[in-house]
């Protein structure tokens, strides 16, 4: 609630004291700021790879294998 409410008055204020921008702005920094978004996203999913494949992957059911048991000779307990 705090969080919203601080980012509504940041707005208002940026939207109330609107001044007229008296710069050129370069028609290649549209698709400079698409290639910085697209870069961001693929380096996102690069270090979060493994979390998105386990969304996709399905678990394998866990099977209990038998493990084999070694027995010795000199050990007591195993004594009849």
């Amino acid at each position: 609630m705090y969080l919203s409410v601080t980012v509504f008055s940041l707005l208002g204020l940026m939207l109330a004291t609107e001044r007229r921008a008296m710069a050129y702005v370069d028609p290649g920094s549209g698709l400079l700021a698409i290639q910085s978004i697209g870069s961001m996203m693929a380096a996102a999913g690069f270090f979060l790879r493994r979390r998105i494949m386990r969304v996709f992957t399905k678990k394998k059911p866990l099977t209990r294998a038998a493990l084999p048991v070694t027995v010795r000779k000199e050990d007591s307990r195993n004594a009849a």
